[in-house]
């Protein structure tokens, strides 16, 4: 059982990275293998609508001069997905936006790929707009078909500078008890019981 986050920030290691990493550990402790990617650097362009993704039906965009495809080849794999971004103007980040554009079209050309994985979004925020972007990640689960686990609140933590996020007590315990919630349905989703009912 693994989960793949995807952090959207060109931060490597700012607020979107803690809170991701906090929800990790607690996946972790669970023994539920994770690995936490980075968008920071690998230039995800948006869709072109060439809709070759149609044509080809190799799980695979056909722009292959980024590092898509490698990102999308993970949460193919993965029984779930975490995916971050920090807040701007009221969205996420354009490399996460390029990237759930592109995997979401490709996902859907062939089958819905990522159906009945778990998936769930997380924000960073320094004050305002966060529900947007919130949002935006969790529409892109419902559309394909994911199982969106809840928390305590929804999943933001606030900071403006890199680790300011690490003061906001109640944004980490809402990271802990989705990490404790997803760990608790990818393992029943996991029970052979669970997948003859």
């Amino acid at each position: 059982m693994k989960v793949i986050a995807v952090n959207g920030s060109p931060r490597k290691t700012g607020n979107t990275h803690a809170l991701l990493r906090t929800v990790l550990s607690e996946l972790e402790q669970e023994g539920i293998a994770t690995e936490l990617v980075q968008l920071a650097g690998k230039k995800i362009t948006g869709c072109i609508a060439c809709y070759k993704c149609f044509e080809n039906q190799d799980r695979r965009c056909a722009v292959q001069n980024d590092g898509l495809n490698e990102c999308l080849e993970k949460m193919i794999e993965a029984d779930g997905i975490l995916l971050g971004s920090p807040t701007y103007f009221s969205n996420i980040t354009a490399e996460m936006k390029a990237l759930i554009d592109r995997a979401g079209l490709v996902a859907s050309a062939n089958g819905f790929l990522l159906r009945r994985k778990v998936g769930a979004g997380v924000v960073a925020v320094r004050r305002a707009g966060s529900v947007f972007a919130f949002d935006a990640l969790n529409h892109f689960f419902l559309y394909h078909q994911m199982i969106v686990p809840g928390s305590c609140y929804w999943n933001v933590g606030m900071g403006l500078n890199p680790q300011d996020v690490i003061q906001d007590e109640e944004g980490l315990n809402i990271m802990k008890v989705l990490g404790r919630n997803m760990a608790w349905l990818l393992k029943k989703l996991g029970d052979p019981q669970t997948q003859q009912a």
